[in-house]
């Protein structure tokens, strides 16, 4: 039976959904970031007169889009609300979060993510599990025999495109499995568009939307059938943003808690830990990160910077001295 398991590291939790020795699906929480079910104090900034929507402002000074507002809620009010949408970077501008006034007396927080509420927590992911879906959605690609799904996180939804060089309908059968992996792996919400081969033939279209349904049978959504061009949309509730959007906008600040980790994993014998990282990364590892990291590893920590090394290529070892 699948569960969450938890890795609780430096700057960054990490989830993934295991069924004996398969990763079913990850996710990830970074501390003090807004979440889904949070519930959170808040004063009304603006409501348009005869709507029940309005942008709050958290105590952070964070702003939130609000719906299901009293009609009696006046701006400068102090009242609650629970997340629905946490903040969303995108190239060039940011998404605010979503959220729902609540009544006081009905303001218990309500986690949407089972990973982060009932996961069991271990030491360490077993090797290789986290590595490839992070390598996976750092490279925003997976391989499935016969091809490549490469995906694109945009304003407007994340786009899939199939490549590859079988038949029309093989390919887009074949490609079904890395398809749905995608979506799990990289905790993909909102509108997804999959570019399938087009297929002219409706019948063999009926049996690439059989299939996608069947792979994607345990995950709520609503698709539209496969048209003329090999294009279906995915519509599925928005509740963060995806590993995708973190990489597309937030790469440095990844890679420096990955560096993290690989500090944090590295084996020898030695009272020093020496972490080697781009230079970028240094700038973003927080001293903080470091002062936890040396009773993690029982290690002084040390850390160069090394400007040929890529942002997804930390190395750390244990020194003599």
């Amino acid at each position: 039976m699948a569960e969450w398991i938890l890795e609780r590291g430096i700057a960054e939790t990490r989830a993934l959904l295991v069924e004996g020795e398969e990763v079913i699906a990850a996710k990830i929480h970074w501390p003090g970031e807004l979440a889904a079910g949070d519930v959170c104090s808040a004063k009304l900034v603006s409501s348009p007169s005869g709507l029940s929507r309005g942008v709050a402002a958290l105590e952070s000074g964070t702003e939130v889009l609000v719906d299901h507002l009293p009609r009696n809620l006046t701006e400068g009010a102090d009242f609650t609300l629970r997340v629905s949408r946490a903040p969303i970077a995108e190239r060039g501008r940011h998404k605010r979060a979503h959220g729902r006034y609540v009544p006081k007396d009905e303001a218990q927080e309500v986690s949407r993510h089972a990973a982060f509420a009932g996961g069991s927590a271990v030491h360490q992911f077993p090797a290789g599990w986290w590595e490839e879906v992070w390598a996976s959605a750092s490279s925003a690609t997976l391989e499935f025999a016969g091809g490549e799904i490469v995906c694109s996180p945009t304003a407007a939804m994340t786009l899939i495109d199939i490549d590859g060089d079988l038949p029309p309908l093989d390919l887009a059968l074949a490609s079904i499995e890395a398809v749905a992996r995608a979506i799990y792996w990289f905790d993909i919400g909102g509108n997804i568009g999959i570019d399938f081969p087009t297929i002219t033939a409706k019948a063999d279209r009926r049996k690439v939307d059989s299939a996608l349904a069947q792979a994607l049978s345990g995950w709520p959504h609503e698709r539209t059938a496969m048209n003329g061009f090999g294009f279906v949309q995915l519509v599925a509730r928005l509740e963060g943003p995806s590993l995708l959007d973190r990489f597309a906008t937030s790469r440095v600040g990844l890679c420096a808690r990955s560096a993290m980790r690989v500090a944090e994993r590295a084996q020898g014998a030695g009272p020093v830990l020496l972490l080697r990282v781009h230079p970028a990364l240094k700038a973003k590892i927080k001293p903080e990160w470091i002062e936890e990291l040396a009773p993690r590893t029982g290690r002084e920590v040390r850390m160069e910077s090394d400007p040929g090394l890529a942002l997804e290529a930390p190395q750390a070892q244990i020194l003599s001295q």
